[in-house]
């Protein structure tokens, strides 16, 4: 496993990777919107390739079906992670 699993760094590297992505990093912050940042499915399958390769975690289409803000994509991380 990752070494890097406390909650903000996976914080950091989940916004990190959204701002890589094309996501403005102005508004990106756990409270934004996938909407507000301009996140689509393709960034969420990108995001979940980096996320799983990182923390070797294995995520699925419907872990992401209640996803509605940054901050709800790090807090499904976190819980794989020290899960």
């Amino acid at each position: 496993m990752a070494t890097t699993t406390q909650p903000k760094d996976i914080e950091a590297m989940v916004i990190d990777s959204l701002a890589t992505f094309g996501a403005d990093p102005d508004v990106l912050s756990r409270d934004a919107t996938l909407e507000e940042v301009d996140v689509d499915s393709l960034d969420l399958v990108e995001l979940t390739q980096v996320v799983e390769e990182a923390y070797e975690i294995d995520l699925d289409n419907a872990d992401f079906k209640q996803i509605k803000t940054v901050g709800d994509i790090v807090d499904l991380v976190v819980e794989r992670v020290q899960g």
